[in-house]
């Protein structure tokens, strides 16, 4: 039976988050380094073949996507944005920690949300939908491989609910510009919703070893 290869990729660095900041709808671009850093692993390393590539569309991940894959035209996903972190947008956990909803929502609490933001369970509602969609979307057409350029959070809860080995949001944490390959099986997905996470990306490239 034929299956289905989902890639998901962090976008590239912003400076906000290197200064340990919550950035979530705020649409900056990748800073400099970021960009850097990017080049620099699309050189030395190989990211996946997609047929198509969905992304966020926030700057820095359409950046991304620029990098990496130049040659394709990426399908912009507006459910595909980062957490509205609401009126916590541009602080840091430090200056949250006053803040007893800060250390609810840290802790996962579904129902408690940031100030004029978004709660955890609204995030974790909009993002299955989109990536249920996606899924489905694919199978219909037969399109076996593809990208989701996104958002680190995103990457974290989707495959906390849909990946096996079964683990933990922040055991699925992965910085800039990497991310992890998803195999589904029509079957599998079908009965429990669940895809195969089987590669850390982008890879090391064969002939580094020779």
């Amino acid at each position: 039976m034929k299956s289905y290869n989902i890639h998901f990729i962090r976008h590239g660095a912003i400076a906000d988050t290197l200064n340990g900041v919550y950035i979530g709808t705020t649409d900056v671009s990748l800073s400099d380094e970021g960009k850097r850093q990017l080049k620099l692993l699309d050189h030395n390393m190989d990211y996946p073949y997609a047929k198509v590539v969905f992304t966020s569309p926030l700057k820095r991940c359409k950046e991304t996507c620029k990098i990496i894959y130049s040659h394709i035209e990426p399908i912009v996903i507006n459910e595909l944005i980062e957490c509205n972190f609401g009126e916590w947008e541009g602080k840091s956990a430090d200056e949250l920690s006053s803040d007893p909803d800060f250390s609810k929502w840290l802790a996962g609490d579904p129902e408690i949300k940031p100030p004029k933001g978004e709660s955890n369970d609204d995030f974790t509602r909009r993002i299955c939908l989109v990536f249920e969609n996606i899924v489905n979307g694919l199978i219909k057409t037969g399109t076996t491989d593809c990208t989701i350029v996104t958002h680190g959070g995103i990457i974290m809860t989707l495959l906390a609910v849909y990946g096996l080995p079964q683990a933990k949001p922040f055991d699925w944490a992965c910085d800039n510009g990497y991310g992890y390959s998803l195999r589904v099986t029509p079957m599998l997905w079908q009965r429990d919703k669940v895809a195969e996470v089987h590669k850390l990306i982008p890879s090391k490239r064969e002939d580094d070893d020779e």
